[in-house]
């Protein structure tokens, strides 16, 4: 297991999002193709989503380093008036799982934003793992399940999310310091 002091956030160039984005999309294809055992559709998430929430209004990117070597990657919004912030998309990359490194780099991105009186982020239905580690391990709480009968409304087309449109909404309440 890695120490969490080990792993540092690294703000990502304009010119990196190509490679962080293949990189995001190669691993949440992982899972996709565990569960449906194609991307019939292309990657998830797309090309065009990729890009907005890199190029979002206060969205942050970074690069998520261990020893020096980058290992993943976190797409955050931060809202500095509400502190209500999202960790948009949050990837440990294809071969570096089982060590530690999506908790210590959640735990890197909490100390970054201290002030944070709520995050939210969504993941798909069928990620155990996800729900696990959001819920179990970073102190979560599921809070919304969106799906075609109860579609989420800043995606009422269902575009974005899995291949059927099931995903739930997780948001974890921070303590003032």
């Amino acid at each position: 297991m890695v120490d969490d002091q080990s792993v540092t956030l690294e703000l990502a160039a304009e010119r990196d999002w190509p490679e962080f984005g293949r990189q995001l999309q190669e691993a949440f294809a992982v899972a996709v193709i565990e569960q449906f055992g194609t991307l019939s559709d292309g990657p998830i998430p797309s090309d065009d989503d990729v890009r907005r929430s890199l190029a979002a209004p206060g969205a942050v990117v970074y690069h998520v380093v261990a020893g020096g070597t980058r290992v993943g990657g976190a797409v955050v919004t931060i809202d500095p008036v509400t502190k209500c912030n999202s960790l948009d998309f949050f990837f440990i990359a294809v071969g570096a799982h089982g060590r530690g490194l999506g908790l210590a780099a959640w735990r890197a991105i909490e100390r970054r934003y201290p002030q944070t009186r709520v995050w939210q982020t969504h993941t798909p239905y069928f990620e155990r793992r996800n729900i696990h580690f959001y819920v179990n391990k970073c102190g979560f709480k599921i809070v919304e399940y969106y799906s075609d009968r109860h579609p989420d409304p800043h995606h009422p087309d269902g575009d974005g999310g899995p291949p059927d449109g099931g995903f739930f909404k997780f948001e974890k309440q921070v303590m003032p310091a």
